[in-house]
């Protein structure tokens, strides 16, 4: 059975994301957050929906945007790995050099 679990950044990731939303509207906030699980719940029933971006790492993960966010997975198993939800606009390179830097 396909399905998915989040790592514990991507944890941090959805947490920080809905504080942010959350300071101009509570509403809005569990809105996108309910469209990011939907997202996560269309991701892990078809692993591998989306694509690689050799342009921005070499680490073996998936892209999947969702408005503003960019959803960062790994699709090695019958289960999906959300790794990372952010900022689209965000300098993807250097923010996943961070998260998978083992001094990250």
């Amino acid at each position: 059975m396909s399905g998915y679990v989040l790592s514990e950044d991507a944890v941090l990731d959805l947490d920080a994301i809905w504080d942010f939303i959350a300071q101009d509207n509570i509403a809005a906030a569990d809105r996108w957050t309910n469209k990011l699980f939907d997202t996560f719940e269309a991701i892990g029933q078809t692993p591998g929906i989306d694509h690689r971006r050799e342009d921005l790492t070499n680490d073996p993960v998936l892209f999947f945007p969702v408005g503003a966010y960019l959803i960062i997975y790994r699709a090695t198993g019958p289960t999906v790995e959300i790794v990372a939800v952010t900022q689209g606009a965000r300098n993807i390179p250097s923010f996943l050099h961070r998260r998978f830097s083992p001094e990250g």
